[in-house]
């Protein structure tokens, strides 16, 4: 079995050395700290200390099925790049790409919404990342509170102008484990970060 310590490489310790020297005291939880850390180091950007929103026990939710391999349903391929490493090192949990289930678009609807909602039929409680696509997350919102089937955690981060903070206002008024990052800021990296930091504490959690 690979020890914990070989998941992150000793440039990306020591740059988590880095951002707790500048970040210095603050006021979030050891688990939640641990993902705000790790999308600094994606982003560079310390403004995700306060952008970053947790529902009650979301990552201890988050940790639990990833362990146990639950499908990890991403809108975007550069989600699923960002991740896929560490899947393979830890749970080797499916990862699905929406955009790549769109294989007949619906009228009226992006490639993503469209994979997004195909997803949903097929994996109603998989953990669902958002990084890129609000309107792929305006749609799985819909759907939750449509067919009243809760995915087991979202990430939703999309990055943006259009539909980004009307998505995220969306999901932040439903009822589901959630991690989302408030504003007009997130992306695949931002996503992909989150993932990585929740694998990485459910592997050192087991």
């Amino acid at each position: 079995m690979k020890q914990p310590s070989s998941l992150n490489h000793p440039i990306v310790e020591q740059s988590f050395a880095i951002i707790d020297q500048e970040i210095g005291q603050h006021n979030l939880n050891p688990l939640e700290y641990k993902i705000v850390r790790r999308v600094i180091h994606s982003t560079a950007d310390f403004e995700f200390i306060n952008l970053l929103k947790f529902s009650p026990n979301s990552i201890t939710i988050g940790i639990k099925n990833l362990q146990n391999k639950t499908p990890i349903i991403t809108d975007v391929t550069m989600v699923k790049q960002g991740i896929k490493n560490l899947v393979s090192k830890t749970f080797n949990n499916p990862i699905i790409t929406a955009i790549e289930q769109a294989h007949h678009p619906l009228p009226g609807k992006t490639r993503t919404e469209t994979g997004l909602l195909s997803c949903y039929e097929q994996y109603p409680r998989g953990i669902y990342v958002i990084g890129n696509a609000p309107t792929a997350l305006l749609a799985l919102c819909q759907q939750i509170k449509e067919k009243k089937v809760q995915p087991s955690l979202i990430i939703g981060v999309p990055v943006g102008f259009v539909s980004v903070l009307e998505s995220k206002a969306m999901l932040a008024e439903i009822n589901v484990p959630q991690i989302r990052v408030e504003g007009r800021k997130g992306g695949s990296s931002v996503a992909a970060a989150i993932i990585n930091a929740l694998l990485i504490l459910a592997w050192r959690n087991q």
